[in-house]
């Protein structure tokens, strides 16, 4: 998951920890373009459930893409 700004990425980082969604914030890998250079780097398949948490409490992001790293 990417972020336009590193506002949002900080805001998806608390919200992801607090629902106990895994992942971590990683730089945004060279093959991907991001407004912010952060991106949210989770387990393969967990995609949708980041893009709904992220949209049901308000959190932008730009983009979600599986990509083995």
């Amino acid at each position: 998951m990417t972020f336009p700004t590193t506002t949002d990425a900080m805001a998806a980082e608390r919200l992801f920890q607090k629902a106990g969604l895994e992942g971590r914030l990683i730089p945004v890998p060279g093959f991907i373009r991001a407004g912010c250079g952060l991106a949210w780097s989770a387990p393969a398949g967990m995609g949708q459930k980041l893009c709904e948490a992220a949209r049901e409490h308000g959190t932008a992001y730009e983009e979600c893409q599986e990509a083995l790293l």
